[in-house]
């Protein structure tokens, strides 16, 4: 996570840049920000601030204040659909998209990297598989992804795509992996692995690994 965040602020020029963390997918987990934001400042990134935006320590004015004024946007990691939950009761949901509009670079980790796709995945009731359904997403990175899911084959993501068109694909991005979305929507992988799935004839298949410095179709 370190070396990848080093690369990320290198390549995308936000060293000295102000970074913004939003922490809702976790609860505003303090230790998590803490670990964080240790990471950003050894990384090159300047002041972080937070977005408080869970609990009682939310505080939506402060929260669109932290991330209008940065030069990145950090979304931390936890539970993808209780983030979205947050982001979208809070209103900052649509501050951030106002955000992405005007080209500030966001950064996620986890279920923060899937909280930035198109959609992600939940069940209505967990013991039951045909109970899966689709939730949207911010959508700034137009692909679907799933993030350290190589231990269960990722059963998610390819779930997730069982509920979309034929022909649609996602990643799974392996642990240690990094990968990037261009302005003009196309992913390449800057570190480690990422697997390609596709959607065809009712079923979900293997396309092969992206390693660094490949990008997807």
């Amino acid at each position: 996570m370190a070396d990848a965040l080093r690369m990320i602020v290198r390549t995308a020029g936000l060293k000295g840049a102000p970074v913004a963390y939003i922490g809702a997918a976790n609860g505003d987990s303090p230790r998590f920000r803490e670990w964080v934001t240790g990471m950003l400042l050894d990384a090159g990134a300047g002041r972080v601030a937070p977005a408080p935006l869970c609990g009682r320590n939310a505080a939506p004015a402060a929260a669109r204040r932290a991330v209008t004024s940065a030069g990145a946007v950090f979304v931390s990691g936890g539970d993808v659909e209780s983030g979205m939950l947050e982001l979208s009761a809070s209103g900052m949901a649509g501050t951030l998209r106002e955000l992405h509009q005007r080209g500030i670079p966001f950064i996620g980790l986890s279920a923060g990297s899937i909280m930035l796709c198109r959609a992600w995945v939940r069940w209505r009731d967990p013991a039951d598989e045909t109970t899966a359904e689709k939730f949207e997403c911010l959508g700034f990175a137009p692909i679907l992804c799933d993030t350290h899911g190589e231990d269960d084959d990722w059963a998610e993501l390819k779930a997730l795509l069982m509920l979309c068109r034929e022909g649609d694909d996602g990643y799974g991005i392996a642990t240690g992996g990094t990968m990037a979305i261009g302005r003009d929507g196309r992913p390449a992988v800057m570190a480690g692995e990422v697997e390609r799935f596709v959607r065809i004839g009712g079923s979900v298949r293997g396309e092969g690994v992206l390693k660094a410095g490949q990008g997807g179709s």
